[in-house]
């Protein structure tokens, strides 16, 4: 897809981070926008944003793991357009927790929407995006659809299922020799909110030596390596040479360069990052106790 001018562009997750980017960027392009989000207010916020760059916009609430709610949208979507040409499967959330003390519905929680949002939205829009002659579908991986990390199993597991799924799907619709393409998207530390909007389980000091306090803290400082503004051209360009994947940012690049090179020997190294910082983080314990026992009462 050489062009967005007058493309339709549905996309999940617009009221914030990188959906909200991607929609204003592609409204700049020229595109049309059908936008979602579980928050409605966060979504018409957007629209509204867009409206103004001279596009025709539609929001609404949506929750991508209600698969009924996803394929009424892609309806909706067609007929308040005339047609749909990029999907945008985006929303997502995260959830730390050691595998071993994972809750099943936390789990539920995050495959409903990391995972099965993503194959709603692929199933719901692949008849329209065939029909206009020109589509591209966008799923939404990470880095963690690269490498595995400690307390991040689920959340590994959703983005390496919608790695897997794509790249699966793009290779399917190459056979087929569909109007249709797709590409995966693994974003490194993206500045946005889900680490904000994260459930982090206390069981994780158990095992990183970490709380959970602490563990937010350290995750926002490593998210914050690239806008999501500059995320969104990244991807648009990506889509714009239908590319199979779009690695986001120089930490992905640079993780995904690792991984090649040591395969799976790159466990051995996460392992011995996480037993140095927990070591490191019981030292800073032990001497702010240390200081405490030794500073004369004031009562």
């Amino acid at each position: 897809m050489k062009t967005f001018t007058d493309k339709v562009a549905a996309i999940t997750g617009a009221g914030s981070g990188m959906g909200r980017s991607l929609a204003l960027e592609l409204a700049r392009r020229g595109a049309h926008l059908a936008l979602s989000d579980i928050d409605e207010a966060s979504a018409a916020a957007t629209a509204a944003a867009c409206r103004a760059l001279g596009v025709r916009v539609t929001s609404q609430r949506l929750d991508v793991a209600e698969r009924e709610a996803v394929f009424d949208w892609a309806r909706e979507t067609v007929s308040a357009h005339g047609k749909v040409n990029l999907v945008f499967n985006n929303a997502g959330v995260s959830l730390s927790v050691p595998a071993a003390t994972a809750r099943h519905d936390d789990l539920v929680w995050l495959m409903n929407i990391n995972f099965w949002g993503v194959v709603h939205g692929t199933q719901a829009f692949l008849p329209y995006l065939a029909a206009s002659g020109e589509g591209h579908i966008v799923n939404t991986s990470s880095l963690f659809g690269i490498i595995a990390m400690p307390t991040q199993s689920a959340y590994n597991a959703s983005k390496f299922a919608v790695r897997g799924f794509t790249e699966a799907l793009r290779m399917e619709l190459d056979l087929a020799g569909s109007p249709v393409s797709c590409t995966c998207v693994h974003p490194g530390g993206v500045a946005t909110n889900i680490v904000a909007a994260s459930r982090i389980d206390d069981s994780i000091t158990a095992l990183t030596g970490v709380d959970p306090q602490t563990h937010r803290r350290r995750a926002n400082k490593l998210i914050d390596v690239t806008s999501a503004d500059a995320a969104a051209r990244q991807i648009l360009t990506g889509v714009a040479r239908n590319a199979r994947r779009v690695l986001v940012g120089p930490d992905a690049r640079r993780v995904d360069k690792l991984a090649r090179l040591l395969g799976a020997s790159y466990q051995t190294l996460v392992v011995w990052f996480y037993r140095r910082a927990a070591m490191s983080a019981k030292r800073s314990r032990s001497s702010a106790a240390a200081t405490d026992a030794s500073t004369p009462s004031t009562n």
